[in-house]
Order: C-alpha cells, then sequence, then structure tokens
C-alpha cells in the first residue's frame, strides 16, 4: 500500500507545484503588469454621451403658419424652421411707416413755425424802434407845450407796449427754438424715435420667420400648425451632434491622479471596441453627482453607511473622429484615462475669456433690418 501512494503523492505534490508555480507566475505578471502599465490608467463604464439642446424659440407673438422641418431632419445654421402668421405685424408695419410721415410733417412744421417767429421778432424790434423814435421826438415838444400831456402819454404807452409785444414775441421764439435746438428733422428725437418703430415693426416681421440657430438634427417637436405661441414657447430642439463631449463618471478613488489636459481614449457600445475615440480631460464638476442631486443623501443619520461616491469628468474627444463616427447624446461608453503626466491641475486656473458657442443669425437678423433705412429716407423726403 505504501508503495502504491507514495506515486500518488509525489504526482500530486507535483501538480500542487505546477498550479502554485502557475498562480506565482501569474500573480508576478499582474503585479509587473501594475507597476509599469495598469497604475497609469484609470477606467470606468460609467460614461455617457452629452451636448448642447438647442430649444428653439420664437421672438413674437403670432399664430403658426408652417413648419419646414420635421424630427431627425437636419437643419444648417440660418434655414427656415417654423414660419408664423405675419399678417398682424405687417399692418403693424404700414402703421409705423404712416406715423413716422406724420411726424416728419409735425417737426418740419416746428421749424417752420421758428423762421415765421424770427421774422415775428423782426418787426416788433422795428415796431419798438418806431415807437421809442415817436416818444423820444416828443419829450422836447412836451416840455415847451407843443403837444399836449395827452398825447404824449399815448406815445410813451405805446412804446411799452412795443417794448412788451417784443418780449413776448422773444420769448414764444425762445419756446419754439427749444423745441428742435440742436437739431435738423431727422435728427430731431421724435423723428428718431419714429425711425425706431418702424425698425421694431420691420423687426418683428423678420421675426416670423424663426430661423436655426446652429447647424444640427430636429428632435422633439412640440409645436404643430395652427398653434398660438407666445415670446419663449417651447417649439423644438435642435441638437448640434458636432458640439458634443463625454461625461465620465469616476469613483472618487480613482481620481486621485486624474488632471486636466491628461489623454483619454473610449469606445462606444454603439460601434463596438473595434471603433477607439481619443479626446483630453478638460474638467472635474465641482461635485459629486449625489451633491448636485434634486434630493440630496441625509448623512447626518444614526444609520449611516459609507457609499464610494462618483465625479464626472468632462472629456473634450476629438471632433474629427466624432465626424466619422456620429455619437448621439446618452450613450453608453467605457472610458480610460492616461494619468502618466500628473503636472496638470484638477481645476481650471483661468476664467474663459471668449465665448463657447455662438450664432449669428441674430446679427444677421439686424443686418437685414438695415436693409429698411432706404424705405425710411424715403418716407421723410416725401413728407419734408
Amino acid at each position: 500500500m505504501d508503495n502504491i501512494s507514495a506515486p500518488n503523492n509525489r504526482k500530486r505534490n507535483i501538480w500542487l507545484f505546477v498550479v502554485g508555480a502557475l498562480f506565482l507566475i501569474l500573480g508576478i505578471v499582474w503585479f509587473l503588469y501594475w507597476l509599469f502599465i495598469g497604475q497609469f490608467y484609470v477606467s470606468t463604464e460609467d460614461a455617457y454621451v452629452h451636448g448642447n439642446q438647442v430649444n428653439l424659440n420664437p421672438q413674437v407673438e403670432a399664430g403658426v403658419r408652417a413648419i419646414w422641418a420635421e424630427e431627425t431632419d437636419l437643419v444648417t445654421r440660418g434655414q427656415l424652421v417654423v414660419e408664423l402668421d405675419s399678417t398682424d405685424y405687417l399692418i403693424q408695419f404700414e402703421e409705423r411707416k404712416k406715423k413716422l410721415g406724420d411726424t416728419v410733417r409735425e417737426i418740419s412744421s416746428i421749424f417752420q413755425q421758428v423762421e415765421a417767429k424770427k421774422a415775428k421778432v423782426s418787426l416788433q424790434e422795428a415796431e419798438k424802434e418806431q415807437a421809442e423814435l415817436d416818444w423820444r421826438h416828443r419829450i422836447p415838444l412836451a416840455q415847451i407845450g407843443a403837444v399836449s400831456q395827452e398825447e404824449y402819454e399815448i406815445y410813451q404807452t405805446k412804446l411799452k407796449i412795443a417794448e412788451a409785444n417784443l418780449l413776448f414775441a422773444q420769448e414764444d421764439l425762445k419756446a419754439t427754438e427749444a423745441l428742435v435746438m440742436g437739431t435738423t428733422v431727422t435728427t430731431h428725437p421724435k423723428v428718431e424715435e419714429a425711425v425706431l418703430g418702424v425698425k421694431m415693426a420691420y423687426l418683428n416681421l423678420i421675426r416670423c420667420r424663426i430661423l436655426s440657430p446652429v447647424t444640427g438634427y430636429i428632435a422633439k417637436r412640440k409645436v404643430n400648425v395652427g398653434d398660438h405661441v407666445r415670446v419663449g414657447d417651447y417649439l423644438l430642439v435642435i441638437v448640434p451632434l458636432e458640439e458634443i463631449w463625454v461625461e465620465a463618471n469616476y469613483k472618487e478613488t480613482q481620481l486621485g491622479k486624474v488632471r486636466i489636459g491628461q489623454p483619454v481614449s473610449f469606445t462606444a457600445d454603439i460601434y463596438g471596441r473595434g471603433v477607439k475615440y481619443h479626446g483630453k480631460v478638460v474638467g472635474f464638476q465641482s461635485g459629486s453627482g449625489n451633491a448636485f442631486a434634486l434630493l440630496p443623501a441625509e448623512n447626518a443619520s444614526g444609520n449611516w453607511i459609507k457609499i464610494i461616491q462618483r465625479v464626472p469628468i468632462r472629456i473634450e474627444p476629438v471632433i474629427q473622429e466624432i465626424i466619422q463616427h456620429p455619437l448621439l447624446l446618452g450613450l453608453s461608453l467605457g472610458v480610460t484615462t492616461d494619468v502618466h503626466d500628473v503636472s496638470g491641475k484638477m481645476l481650471a486656473a483661468r476664467a474663459t475669456m471668449q465665448p463657447l458657442y455662438t450664432t449669428p443669425i441674430y446679427q444677421e437678423n439686424y443686418e437685414e433690418m438695415e436693409t429698411i433705412t432706404s424705405v425710411i429716407q424715403e418716407i421723410i423726403h416725401q413728407n419734408l
């Protein structure tokens, strides 16, 4: 029996040695991998695609006349998306043009009144000079009794009346001049106000054509033909898929070496691991997801249990790769961050001094409104 069990024990010892050696080798390989590679990378599967969702809102109140794009459609920046009924604003525009003409006539009349009152002042000055001469001529005659005292007093009174009429005419001229002082018909405040009214009415007319502020895809359309919309109402969402970023939720225990500027690679479940994206860390959220929750956890209780928190990290992808393999908002990602270089900062050191996202369509609306200048000048010319 001893002779039979001895080989079995020997074989078992050999297998135990082999298994132990294998585990030891695997342990050494794992340790070497962690020492030279693994400790310089942190990964998470809790990562998702985020991006801008541009709400399209009207700037004027009106009924919806037409819708030019449907959900999933691509729209380019400046493209007509929703058209509102412009009848009321067209009438308002015509009323403002008429008011401008009336205002120009009114101010022109005031300028003409100034000239007429200047002439009246000149007339009153002449009458006052004549009355003064008549009175002075009678002073020596009254002293020698050549004219009666009554006649002398009459001419003296006429002089006072002429002086009063002159003073009244001068003050009346000043009051009228004050209405137009330092201006011309075209630069008078009332005319400029009427001009602004015409421009505003034309701008409201332009705003009945609601344009896309960005290039993107239509989503979540709520508006329908016939709806009466008000300023600021939600119509639909435009998603610019080139303006996206990745939000990777790392455990707090993984963040010790993560810094702004570190390179990142990630894959999307939609394409699998065959498509790899690249990017860089651009910022840390200012708190964990729990800190910004609608109902944050109440930890000041006797039943507290420690839970490892996750902090969102914002990652900026390479746009060329996104264009080649588009990503949709909300898709799941697997993210790995290279933490070899820990010389960067965890928080941004400088404030942003330039806009990150802009649209020119509002400026284009204003520039289009400037085309009404020729119409305004024609109205002013016709009513001067």
